[in-house]
């Protein structure tokens, strides 16, 4: 009752469970840490592991993942996942701007945290952003990218089961991220989640108003990204860098050193 009045009733924005892998008097900089749907801040580990020491470092588990609250009734988009995040970044005590990674639907949420609070933020890494056109209004001969890989994913929700199994299997295969969760008890907040914040977004139309340095890593071998629209996200916009990295969608091997290697060239920069 007390968590439906403050936060269904009242719109009081979650707080997300939080960790930070170093407390740092006087950190260079401070690295808030997105993960992507089905997962949680542990998928960030290995890039934890090799970021300077003089960093600090905040991992989040978003809404409806990790050790954060799940609530069932909540609409998983980008927007209500903006709002957790500023809020826990808020009671957390930030009092510098901070660079904000993201990958995939974190990403996406990375975008939304920009544009709401550009006065917080200092610079973007979009890790494999799943950045999608709007739904054809036109008849094509052959249908984009953007438009098959959104009928994917609304096939995939009609067969639950199926995508548990899958999924469990690509994890044992190291196809997805060791840390992913996915389950019975977690595929409807996923499928929430896919359905609010990856297919109905506006985040490649988003991210080309924010005034900020934003840097988009994507593998060469990732299925779920769509080159084109980062390519001319990078062409039209001078505050946007595409990068490719010779890697999946997930955020190991080769991924992980270029994320690092992102992070410190920003704060060189700085």
């Amino acid at each position: 009752m007390f968590d439906f009045i403050i936060h269904r009733l009242l719109r009081i924005p979650y707080r997300l469970h939080t960790f930070s892998s170093r407390r740092v008097k006087k950190p260079v900089a401070t690295v808030i840490f997105l993960h992507g749907i089905g997962n949680s801040q542990e998928s960030w580990h290995d890039v934890y592991q090799q970021l300077p020491h003089n960093v600090e470092i905040i991992g989040l588990d978003l809404l409806g993942f990790g050790k954060s609250a799940k609530p069932s009734w909540v609409s998983y988009n980008a927007k209500t996942q903006a709002k957790a995040v500023l809020a826990t970044l808020l009671r957390y005590g930030i009092k510098r701007r901070v660079i904000i990674v993201g990958h995939s639907m974190g990403a996406i949420v990375a975008v939304e945290v920009a544009r709401r609070a550009p006065f917080l933020v200092s610079s973007l890494i979009l890790c494999s952003p799943p950045f999608y056109t709007a739904s054809e209004t036109k008849k094509r001969l052959f249908p984009s990218t953007d438009t098959i890989l959104k009928d994917m994913y609304r096939n995939v929700q009609k067969q639950p089961e199926a995508f548990i199994q899958l999924a469990g299997i690509a994890k044992k295969a190291g196809v997805i991220n060791k840390t992913a969760h996915i389950s019975q008890n977690t595929i409807d907040t996923y499928f929430s989640a896919l359905e609010a914040s990856i297919i109905n977004q506006t985040s490649l139309r988003d991210v080309e108003k924010i005034k900020l340095p934003v840097t988009i890593l994507y593998g060469t071998f990732d299925g779920l990204v769509v080159p084109r629209n980062l390519k001319q996200l990078d062409k039209n916009n001078e505050t946007i860098t595409a990068k490719s990295v010779l890697a999946g969608h997930e955020i190991t091997g080769l991924f992980v050193g270029a994320v690092v290697k992102e992070i410190t060239d920003i704060l060189g920069r700085n």
